[in-house]
């Protein structure tokens, strides 16, 4: 697992942000069955796996907030983390139950 996730995970639990480790605990798992662990857990999703907006857009399965990542390959592993940590910590209220989209620039947010 990359260490930014890592770092990501257990700083957002520290702050009593609602996170399942599915590479911790389900690795390998299908996208439907990753959905299905959040919302039996009421947790947020955090993705680099735009399949994810399919399954809720244009399947309509349920979610409880999924934050999607998407910055260049080659962008820094340290930033990233860093931004979104800050993005989540600053803007859950406004993220929690919506599709949202963070790249290197800006936040998207779908109600």
């Amino acid at each position: 697992m990359n260490v930014w996730i890592m770092e990501i995970i257990s700083l957002l639990k520290l702050n009593n942000i609602p996170l399942i480790s599915i590479a911790e605990r389900y690795q390998g798992i299908k996208d439907i069955e990753v959905l299905e662990i959040t919302v039996e857990n009421k947790a947020f999703l955090l993705t680099e796996d735009k399949d994810f907006g399919e399954l809720i857009f244009r399947l309509g399965h349920t979610h409880y907030g999924v934050l999607l990542i998407r910055f260049p390959n080659n962008y820094d592993q340290d930033l990233k983390a860093l931004k979104v940590i800050k993005v989540v910590l600053e803007k859950f209220e406004e993220i929690e139950n919506c599709f949202s989209v963070l790249d290197e620039n800006k936040l998207r947010v779908k109600k």
